[in-house]
């Protein structure tokens, strides 16, 4: 048995044979399950009434502990969004009462966004079902595969992060 990308690698190989399309073995199967997982989470954060870039900041500010407030730039930088792409989803958070702004009180010149009762409760319900799906997808593996694999990643996101790639 095959799947798509074994199919697509025998056909570079046949077709350009001086070409060597193996690292699609991986990076192009994870290229895949990347975008059926991100469907199935857009889908999930969507059933919420958020996207995953808003889930994000409220999932930052919440595992933040309390008070549950960070600067924009704390947010901005575990988001890796420019200001501007921040500003504008904060506005938007805000007008749904998720988050609020209010005075940092080591420098009144700044703000702080706090994460509000009803971001808080909106965003762990959230969480759970999150969790709960990335339990159900991962499901398919052992768990000596999942611990393998975990392990792989690992290694390789500390390499990339190491050589400045990410």
């Amino acid at each position: 048995m095959t799947d798509h990308v074994a199919r697509v690698v025998r056909q570079w190989k046949k077709e350009v044979p001086d070409v060597d399309a193996t690292p699609m073995h991986i990076l192009a199967r994870m290229m895949r399950i990347n975008i059926m997982i991100n469907k199935d989470i857009s889908g999930n954060f969507g059933s919420f009434g958020l996207a995953t870039g808003d889930f994000d900041v409220l999932a930052t500010l919440r595992r933040s502990g309390e008070p549950f407030a960070l600067r924009p730039t704390e947010l901005s930088k575990s988001s890796m969004l420019t200001s501007g792409t921040m500003t504008s989803r904060l506005d938007k958070l805000e007008k749904m009462g998720l988050v609020c702004r209010k005075p940092n009180p080591e420098d009144r010149r700044a703000l702080m966004i706090h994460l509000t009762e009803k971001g808080k409760s909106l965003v762990e319900q959230a969480a759970a079902k999150h969790f709960e799906m990335e339990a159900e997808m991962l499901a398919v593996l052992p768990p000596e595969d999942r611990e393998m694999l975990e392990g792989i990643l690992e290694r390789w996101s500390r390499r990339l992060e190491d050589d400045g790639t990410m």
